[in-house]
């Protein structure tokens, strides 16, 4: 655990979110500033800082985040449409370096996203 992440903080409990969903390895929250009727994270448990800190032996906990999201989706009942964003740095809008997906639905959203 990185001691300074808020991430991390709401995976351990220290902070509390409204958790919608939860494995051993990763767990989804109701984003507090949405931008979509219905925008959750979904994070793992381990953290990571970005996606371009991936390592080989993470493959299975981004099967395991991509599982959680179709999960997440249908008990959000927006299977039939949803967005799955993910930032990889400062300049792509990553804000929290804890990797996380939002997953956005719940209203028309167009290209590019906005």
């Amino acid at each position: 655990m990185a001691d300074e992440c808020v991430f991390c903080k709401i995976v351990s409990g220290e902070i509390p979110a409204e958790r919608v969903f939860e494995t051993d390895l990763v767990i989804a929250i109701r984003d507090i500033r949405a931008q979509a009727p219905k925008h959750l994270l979904l994070i793992p448990r381990k953290h990571i800082a970005a996606l371009s800190g991936l390592a080989d032996e993470d493959a299975a906990l981004m099967g395991a985040m991509m599982l959680a999201a179709r999960d997440v989706a249908a008990k959000e009942g927006v299977s039939d449409g949803f967005r799955l964003v993910a930032n990889n740095g400062e300049s792509a809008g990553q804000s929290v370096f804890h990797i996380h997906f939002h997953l956005l639905a719940g209203r028309r959203l167009g290209w590019p996203p906005g």
